[in-house]
């Protein structure tokens, strides 16, 4: 896998956007999302874009603090057929925001980082679940690539302990219980359930429950509930533990 960048993050970032909006391009807004209970295809997309939005005006400001998102305009335009240019619009703002200064730069984030390569490396897998969600509710087997998915996986294990509005994030302790899951495409990491929190390293060491996927771009969306895991070995309740609380 090559290094990951602030730069590489932000262009990947755009090229996501890019393949979400040619998803969503002349589709019907009120396509139910079967990953996102409750939303259709126009809340998807509108969520999505606003985000966008969002990030690219705290990182242009350098904000010490976090916007109110509600209370900004985004420019949604008035009909679905719009939004794919709209969301591509987004791209180009938060890729200019982002390239336009110094990853170390301050700015507010939600897990402790307090640099702008959070928001270049969050946005660029906010887009990634988020199109797959998209993909998935037009009948598109959703396809991650593999060194994006590979930082994705590890970037959901980095970010997942600062989900403080998820609640039962804080219950993801035990007694040193492990969870292995592991890809066809060689791809693996380890995860430890310790008394103080969940540790995770790359590894193919043994443990009490294997997740299989066929690559790394299944596994990424099986961490993040967007499918179930293609084989399961040993403990199904330590799953079903983890599963119900490391959620983001």
């Amino acid at each position: 896998m090559t290094e990951w960048t602030h730069l590489r993050h932000t262009e990947a970032a755009a090229a996501e956007i890019g393949r979400m909006a040619e998803a969503v391009r002349g589709r019907d807004g009120a396509t139910p999302v079967p990953t996102c209970p409750g939303w259709d295809l126009r809340e998807l997309v509108e969520h999505t874009g606003a985000i966008h939005r969002w990030a690219a005006a705290m990182v242009r400001d350098a904000a010490p603090r976090r916007y109110d998102r509600d209370a900004m305009d985004h420019g949604l335009p008035e009909d679905f057929s719009g939004y794919a240019d709209w969301l591509e619009a987004g791209a180009v703002e938060l890729t200019e925001a982002l390239k336009g200064c110094d990853p170390d730069t301050e700015v507010w984030d939600w897990a402790g980082d307090r640099s702008a390569r959070f928001w270049s490396r969050r946005q660029l897998h906010e887009t990634v679940v988020h199109r797959a969600d998209a993909e998935i509710a037009l009948g598109i087997t959703p396809k991650v690539d593999e060194d994006v998915a590979a930082d994705g996986v590890a970037e959901f294990f980095d970010v997942l302990p600062y989900a403080r509005w998820r609640p039962l994030v804080a219950e993801l302790r035990s007694d040193g219980e492990a969870i292995s899951w592991r890809t066809d495409t060689g791809w693996a990491w380890l995860v430890r359930l310790t008394p103080e929190g969940f540790t995770y390293e790359r590894s193919d060491a043994p443990a009490d429950v294997v997740v299989h996927a066929p690559t790394t771009g299944d596994l990424m969306l099986t961490l993040w509930n967007r499918r179930e895991p293609d084989a399961v070995h040993g403990d199904d309740e330590l799953l079903r533990f983890w599963r119900e609380r490391a959620r983001i």
